[in-house]
Parts: structure tokens; sequence; C-alpha cells
């Protein structure tokens, strides 16, 4: 049949397109949305992206302590990406995209989403526990649902290896 070849190749390009996209907080859940996100990956195709959003500096009185404060946070936002860059590859194959953004989290995410197409599902964890699902997904299913511009997964972030071994 003609073009069916060139369907399919379009098909293929297309799973391997598809970023994932995992925010990086300091939340004990973050560890179940990349793990998910990275087996979503590994077994569907495509490639895992981790933002990191660093809160900017507050005014201080001198202009060399700010930049300097700002510096150290970058440093240490490159730190935590790299060495989750390696566990993304050991579980995908593949060196993930890594985002380093100053601002409000929930700000810088939806610009995000906004300015790159490439992404095309959100990977965020549920707190466990009684308090909520936690700030930014409260956001994102609440007053700011409209601004999504893809997908968004929800895992509970009470699941372990071997359950989402199971559900991916």
């Amino acid at each position: 049949m003609p073009g069916s070849e060139e369907a399919a190749a379009a098909a293929t390009a297309a799973k391997r397109d598809r970023i994932f996209l995992v925010v990086v907080d300091d939340s004990a859940e973050r560890a179940v949305a990349l793990r998910y996100a990275c087996l979503r990956a590994r077994k569907g195709g495509g490639r895992v992206a981790l933002l990191r959003v660093i809160e900017p500096v507050g005014l201080v009185e001198w202009a060399g302590v700010g930049v300097m404060m700002q510096e150290e946070r970058r440093e240490e936002a490159e730190k935590m990406l790299s060495g989750l860059a390696a566990e993304v590859n050991e579980i995908t194959g593949g060196f993930p995209i890594l985002i380093i953004r100053e601002g409000e989290p929930r700000d810088e995410l939806l610009k995000l989403l906004e300015e790159d197409p490439r992404i095309s599902i959100l990977v965020l964890a549920m707190a466990p526990g009684t308090g909520g699902p936690g700030p930014l997904i409260t956001a994102l299913t609440g007053r700011y649902a409209s601004r999504l511009t893809v997908p968004m997964t929800l895992v509970p972030g009470t699941l372990d290896e071997k359950e989402l071994d199971r559900i991916t």
C-alpha cells in the first residue's frame, strides 16, 4: 500500500519525539513521578525532560552577595539534575533534557509548556497522606487548569517500584 511505510516511519518518529516532563522539586514523591516517566519513555518510546525551578534571590543589601547566592542555587540545581540524569539514563538508555529556570515553579512550568511543543505529557506525583495532592497539582487542576497545553498524568506518590513496573 503506497504511503504505509511513510506513515509507519512518522508514527515511530512521533513516539520517539514524545517528551515526558517531570518537575524536579524537593518532595519525596518526585522519585515516583520520575520512575513512572522513565518507564513510560522506555516502554512506549520517548524521552524524559527534567525541570528544576530555582527561586530568585530576594533583595539583599549587596548586589555581589545576591549574585553569589544565585550562582550557588544554580550549581545545586545542576548537581541535582546531573544525578537524576544518570538515573534516567540507567532506566531509559538515554539522557534526559535538563532545564533550569528561575522564578515561581507554577509560572515557569506553564511558560515552558507554552514555549516547547516537543513536550507531550506532564508527569506529577501526588503527595501521600491527607494534606492534599500538593500545591502544584492543586493549582494545575484548579485555577490554572485552562492554561495546561498538554495532558497531565498524576501518579499516586505511594506507589513502589513493583507497582510502577506493573502499571507502565
